[in-house]
């Protein structure tokens, strides 16, 4: 079972946004960032979800469990619904990806549970500066 925390932040929304995704896999750590020059808070939230779930599909199998946590409402309910009213081209891409897998569950957590996505994106943030 892999845990997968991903998050994005976005200064001047829309603006320079950071990406972070942390991938826990039997006790070791992944950490993933990257950038996009322009978004807004939400693209971002799918561009991060995307960077892990590209990360995964490369390294791991088909059958693993992945479990992922987003503080983003809009991404978790656009992932269980299947459905983003302006963002179903993102929405589209994330879930080409997450159906490589067997099984994803996504939940909803609160930003104090994210962390270390969170920091991680503000670290690739600060380096478009």
């Amino acid at each position: 079972m892999i845990k997968v925390y991903s998050d994005a932040a976005t200064r001047h929304n829309p603006g320079p946004t950071g990406l972070g995704a942390l991938i826990i896999n039997q006790g070791k750590q992944t950490q993933l960032t990257a950038s996009l020059e322009r978004a807004d808070n939400h693209e971002g939230e799918f561009a991060a979800a995307k960077l892990a779930f590209t990360y995964l599909k490369e390294h791991f199998p088909a059958q693993e469990t992945i479990l992922f946590y987003t503080d983003s409402r809009l991404l978790s309910d656009a992932i269980g619904k299947n459905y983003a009213k302006h963002y179903a081209d993102e929405l589209a891409e994330l879930t080409s990806l997450m159906d490589y897998f067997q099984l994803v569950v996504t939940q909803w957590i609160p930003d104090s549970q994210n962390h270390g996505a969170h920091h991680l994106a503000n670290e690739a943030l600060h380096r478009l500066e």
